[in-house]
């Protein structure tokens, strides 16, 4: 089980802390991976941590999951927290995420949708991300960007 699974057994929509990671998946082209979800909006692939992950283990265990990519030389692009990370989620559970962003360019591996997760996976244009990035992931995305053009 999900150790946020878990504690949900306990505390039922009670706010909780959940950290997790993102992966930016830049191609030879420069591009960006994308996963489009069942709910119309377009994501970076990434999910929460369990017991005994790192954050890097996470993203890597994460992108592996929902697209059969291996990802190696994760440099980290920085970590979102505080209260503008709060959310609730449709089915009442409050959270507060703590995302590590990672980014790289070296993937082995064939990619493929996991569609319990994903509608599809595609890549974009680093300046031109649909419109239906939005939220976390278009920040994620633009904290990339800046960073690689030394603005930090």
């Amino acid at each position: 089980m999900e150790y946020f699974k878990y504690l949900r057994q306990y505390v039922g929509h009670q706010p909780l802390i959940l950290p997790g990671s993102v992966v930016i998946i830049i191609n030879e082209d420069g591009e960006i991976l994308l996963q489009e979800r069942y709910d119309g909006s377009y994501g970076l692939p990434g999910g929460l941590m369990d017991l005994g992950e790192s954050l890097e283990e996470v993203a890597k265990r994460e992108v592996f999951e929902e697209t059969g990519l291996i990802v190696k030389d994760l440099q980290l692009v920085t970590v979102f927290s505080g209260q503008d990370f709060y959310l609730k989620v449709a089915n009442g559970d409050e959270l507060y995420a703590v995302t590590a962003v990672y980014y790289t360019n070296t993937v082995t591996g064939t990619l493929k949708v996991d569609e319990y997760e994903s509608k599809a996976m595609r890549y974009f244009v680093l300046d031109q991300l649909p419109n239906a990035c939005t939220g976390n992931d278009r920040r994620f995305v633009e904290a990339y960007m800046k960073m690689k053009k030394g603005d930090c």
